[in-house]
């Protein structure tokens, strides 16, 4: 009311002023013999006419304001006080909760000095609530520091060292802490009920303190942001990074996989590691390349990587991984992933390279819990783990599939199967092994190369129904035959990760599969896909997917750019190639398709047409890293003499072109190194040839 008072005394004047200058103006048109306005007073005031009360509406409007004002004054600050006398004995009923506790603690160690304590407590509880209040903080502190501290992990939250005698709101949160980690007993609240003393809470809080900090480890508080979100720990991811890095040197990067190892490199899996002579190969998973040298499969060390944790504190930024983390959820126009965890990251560019998940085959799906635990789906560090202890413990394993990944472990498992009496079987619908990308006499030739290594092969073999009996997977075959084996490889194809489209609202590619992205490996505006996972316009060839380890190098180089800015488009044409054990080899690019016209042109192989002498040339055991960043020069032939005939059968090395209109669009260099520039070059003339013969002499396929 002191208020309105003060307010009535400063308008008050003002309004006596505007009725007066009124009554002047009046007066003066008057004495000028003007026409007098035509004032109703009666609607200025409730006063009779010409009572001289003209300033009766001003003081009734503001007086009716003033009081309004008194009203709503008197009434928030009634509601403020009601609520700080509620949220003090909100206080003060958790501090006599963990009273109980107290007393217990007390009554095992000293019932004396318990007895004598409980006995002074109702008297401190009537100490005067004034006090108390005197001694906190204000009403808004108090409700946001608990709210704040709400928010946080459990693990988060650390006690103080010192009693609180200050910020009461800390002791809330306390006493929260306390409610999570103890069986809370029986809560009976009341609105006039006495508040605890600030002895009694500095006391409790100690308590609390000693209970909650001892179970509750602390938990790493991961970064909220990341300007540069890779999602997928494989070669295109660590390409990316390292490629953002290059042209960004203060960038920070963080790549989420859900495998619980640091990026590697898939290759060696069903190549290198099997010929290891190291016993504790799946420890080390170190492995001798076919030049002798020897590395790791990881591309770099731990050292290398940026704690997840520190990685916006770092001063020049750095490459961090989030280990067995899977993005669930994705947020395209809120830039934000969410975890299996439950916890969310906001990014500025994103990249997806989920890469693939192997295919199963329905089959054994359908074949029970028996033959599914004795089948292995071949893709990562794991697999190999397992398969390769397999192996030193079964009589018999059997690899369904005659793609790159069947055909090479059925090479590395057959030359084992030797040394420890393993039987290799390999099975596939195809007539020869990699029947789908090979010319039909190649294929034949393979599946012989196969066979000298150990392997029964049984080729055109369609898989009826899988069982499991009398301790053994019985596979029966369409045409009668029937397979009895101790463990099952199904190496039948991969499938595109592509769980995040849902929620991302990104598109999939009906035909090939993957998310559909435009030249540059766009999907939208701030997210890049590479990799398995990438189904992308090829300038040359049209849209493809193509799931090998040099597309995940150069795709997740290429996408590393354009998150800085680079804007270029996929115009490279990634190699892939395949080993069946150190003598025979093959490295292809473009489009491979066995069902396409192909031109083959062979000569007789040397000492050095194999993929040990290639690596010793080039001094590296992964090709594609030596080839994509070599360039073709003058291609110029280095013989003009006819190429001399070749024995039938002996398809030591050559090359193979496939066609499509007559233009070469896809190239196998078979025990040729080297010269994947060159079959690069072709394809990216797309020229029409009249003669490939004199095509392959580019490839020096019969020098010395």
């Amino acid at each position: 009311m002191l208020k309105c008072r003060a307010a009535w005394r400063r308008l008050a004047p003002l309004a006596r002023a505007s009725s007066t200058l009124c009554r002047q103006n009046a007066k003066r048109a008057v004495l000028r013999n003007e026409r007098r306005p035509d004032l109703n007073c009666s609607q200025m005031s409730t006063a009779p006419s010409g009572g001289g009360r003209e300033n009766t509406l001003y003081v009734v409007l503001v007086g009716a304001a003033c009081l309004g004002g008194g009203v709503y004054a008197y009434r928030t600050v009634l509601g403020d006080k009601q609520r700080y006398q509620e949220r003090i004995s909100e206080i003060a009923s958790r501090t006599r909760r963990v009273e109980p506790e107290q007393q217990k603690v007390q009554t095992q160690t000293e019932p004396a000095a318990a007895t004598e304590a409980t006995k002074d407590v109702p008297e401190e509880a009537e100490e005067p609530q004034a006090v108390v209040e005197e001694e906190r903080s204000p009403a808004p502190a108090e409700t946001s520091a608990p709210a704040e501290a709400a928010d946080l992990p459990l693990g988060s939250i650390e006690a103080p060292t010192e009693p609180i005698t200050e910020a009461p709101e800390q002791a809330v949160t306390q006493d929260d802490t306390s409610e999570a980690i103890s069986d809370p007993p029986l809560r009976i609240d009341t609105p006039n009920q006495p508040v605890a003393p600030t002895e009694e809470i500095e006391h409790s809080a100690a308590v609390v303190q000693e209970t909650a900090v001892e179970p509750t480890p602390v938990v790493p508080v991961l970064p909220e942001h990341a300007p540069y979100l890779l999602i997928g720990g494989g070669t295109a991811s660590f390409a990316a990074a390292r490629s953002i890095r290059a042209r960004d040197p203060r960038a920070r990067v963080l790549i989420i996989t859900d495998e619980q190892d640091l990026p590697y490199m898939r290759p060696p899996l069903s190549k290198e590691l099997w010929f290891s002579d190291d016993p504790a190969v799946t420890e080390t998973l170190r492995f001798k390349q076919w030049n002798g040298k020897e590395r790791s499969i990881y591309f770099q060390p731990p050292s290398f990587y940026v704690d997840p944790v520190e990685l916006t504190k770092v001063e020049n930024g750095g490459v961090a991984v989030m280990t067995g983390k899977k993005v669930v959820h994705m947020d395209v126009r809120g830039n934000k992933v969410r975890l299996c965890d439950g916890s969310e990251i906001t990014y500025d560019k994103c990249l997806i390279a989920t890469g693939g998940i192997p295919r199963n085959m329905q089959v054994i799906e359908r074949a029970g819990e028996e033959v599914t635990k004795r089948t292995t789906l071949f893709r990562k560090i794991d697999d190999f783990k397992s398969l390769e202890k397999i192996s030193r413990t079964v009589k018999s394993i059997t690899i369904i599939g005659g793609g790159f990944l069947g055909s090479e472990l059925a090479c590395a498992l057959g030359r084992k199967s030797a040394d420890v009496g393993l039987e290799v079987m390999q099975m596939f619908p195809e007539k020869g092994n990699m029947g789908k990308v090979l010319p039909e006499y190649l294929s034949n030739w393979t599946t012989e190369k196969v066979r000298r290594e150990g392997v029964q092969v049984l080729t055109e073999a369609l898989v009826k129904n899988v069982n499991f009996k009398e301790g053994k997977v019985e596979i029966k075959l369409k045409d009668g035959r029937v397979v009895k084996t101790d463990h099952i490889v199904a190496a039948v194809g991969l499938e595109p990760n592509v769980d995040l489209a849902t929620s991302g609202g990104l598109e999939v590619d009906s035909d090939f599969g993957g998310y559909r992205v435009n030249a540059e490996l766009q999907a939208r505006s701030n997210i890049w896909v590479a990799g398995d996972a990438a189904c992308f316009y090829d300038i040359k060839l049209g849209r493809r997917r193509v799931e090998h380890h040099d597309h995940a190098v150069v795709s997740g180089r290429l996408a590393g750019e354009n998150m800085t800015g680079a804007s270029k488009p996929y115009w490279h044409q990634s190699m892939f190639w395949s080993d069946l054990g150190p003598d025979v080899g093959y490295e292809a690019i473009g489009i491979v398709d066995s069902s396409l016209p192909t031109v083959g042109v062979f000569a007789k192989a040397t000492a050095k047409d194999t993929p040990k002498a290639a690596t010793e040339q080039s001094g590296t055991g992964i090709r594609s890293e030596s080839e994509t960043e070599a360039v073709a020069g003058k291609m110029s032939p280095t013989l003009s003499t006819p190429i001399p005939p070749v024995a039938k059968d002996d398809y030591g090395k050559g090359v193979i072109f496939y066609l499509r209109d007559n233009v070469v669009v896809g190239i196998i260099l078979w025990n040729v190194f080297n010269r994947m520039p060159i079959a690069r070059k072709i394809i990216k003339d797309g020229e029409q040839h009249a003669d490939l013969n004199e095509v392959a002499k580019l490839f020096n396929i019969h020098e010395d």
